[in-house]
């Protein structure tokens, strides 16, 4: 009579998927302190500036983004500095892509919790005693603080999300595939940017984010995100190590 034992697969998928957050993780420095260190640095100096703007008007600076930002740098180290390492300990594509998934929505949750702190203390002190707004925007924060802790994030890992699937793209078709996808990007942009400046539609876009609000945009940059994830998968599972 032979006898059959279950064998608890999910819990090891579980386990490898966790083994993937920690393999990012390994690299502390670089999910942790640097995006602290670059948002520390460019609020300090963004205060600094404040202070020698006179007059009492709202002062508005887009540099403490600066960490946003880095975390599209950070999509393309999660791809090319781990994904060999995942493949050496018998991880699966879909492991590797859930558990990178998982250590940026984490790291994109921490930087827009700092971001609210930020905002909070900007109210506080009334935009350090110089009226200036590093993390307080009037736009983002008009739906309510939650709709602004989730545009922060929504931002952050729309980047990571983009980096992660340019370094993928690299992967699998090399340096010239990414240079196109990058230029026709850019030319994308620039054709947009050409019609709406010939036909003169500049008021009317304008108009139109305003009364979409932060929120609907927010979650159109969801939606985005998700559509740039199911790429990055899609071309993740051919990619070679």
């Amino acid at each position: 009579m032979t006898s059959i034992t279950a064998t608890p697969a999910p819990r090891r998928q579980s386990s490898r998927t966790l083994n993937v957050v920690r393999l990012q993780l390994i690299n502390t420095q670089s999910f942790v302190w640097v995006p602290l260190i670059i948002l520390a640095g460019a609020a300090i100096l963004s205060i600094l500036i404040f202070a020698m703007i006179p007059g009492d008007d709202v002062k508005v600076a887009g540099a403490a983004n600066a960490p946003l930002w880095y975390f599209a740098a950070l999509g393309i180290q999660a791809m090319t500095l781990t994904f060999p390492f995942s493949q050496a300990m018998s991880i699966t594509r879909r492991e590797f892509f859930v558990g990178t998934l998982i250590i940026g929505a984490i790291g994109a949750a921490m930087m827009a919790t700092l971001f609210i702190a930020l905002a909070g203390i900007e109210q506080l002190t009334n935009g350090y005693g110089v009226n200036g707004r590093v993390a307080y925007l009037d736009y983002l924060f008009a739906p309510g603080w939650l709709s602004a802790w989730l545009s922060y994030f929504t931002f952050t890992i729309f980047l990571f999300v983009m980096g992660f699937w340019m370094a993928t793209i690299w992967k699998r078709f090399g340096t010239f595939a990414v240079v196109s996808v990058g230029i026709s990007i850019g030319l994308a942009v620039m054709a947009t940017i050409f019609i709406v400046t010939r036909t003169g539609s500049w008021p009317s876009l304008i108009g139109w984010f305003v009364e979409t609000g932060a929120f609907v945009l927010t979650l159109g940059g969801l939606a985005l995100t998700a559509v740039l994830a199911v790429g990055a998968y899609a071309t993740l599972r051919r990619a070679t190590v």
